[in-house]
């Protein structure tokens, strides 16, 4: 399988399970990888054969900020069954980066790999 990826997506949301993070809007980071096959669009040069990555984008960041989540284990997890359902990827890998939630720390979150069978 070859990948698609997007690398650094921020996105500002309501996360977090502390009073004082229900008030505000934290950034958080997504680093996605998504197996597909691009050899059609290879071959056809035509964005209707291949996973638009641009059309991703817009639909996470749609979805993630109209979100309030407690834990980043949800968000990754509901970020995850859009990617495999609504866009027909086989298996996926996304890094959710909460940013420096931890003093001293340069980022906390989760990574998670999924793939279709996770969700049938």
């Amino acid at each position: 399988m070859d990948i698609v990826f997007i690398q650094g997506l921020k996105i500002d949301c309501v996360i977090g399970i502390y009073d004082w993070e229900r008030e505000i809007r934290q950034d958080i980071t997504l680093d996605i990888e998504m197996s597909t096959d691009i050899k059609a669009a290879s071959e056809t040069d035509h964005i209707d054969q291949t996973l638009d990555y641009k059309a991703v984008s817009k639909r996470l960041i749609e979805f993630v900020q109209g979100s309030e989540f407690q834990l980043v284990e949800t968000l990754a997890e509901k970020i995850m069954q859009i990617i495999i359902e609504e866009f027909d990827v086989e298996k996926a890998k996304l890094t959710l980066n909460k940013g420096e939630a931890v003093t001293g720390a340069q980022g906390v979150g989760v990574i998670i790999e999924r793939s279709r069978a996770n969700y049938s």
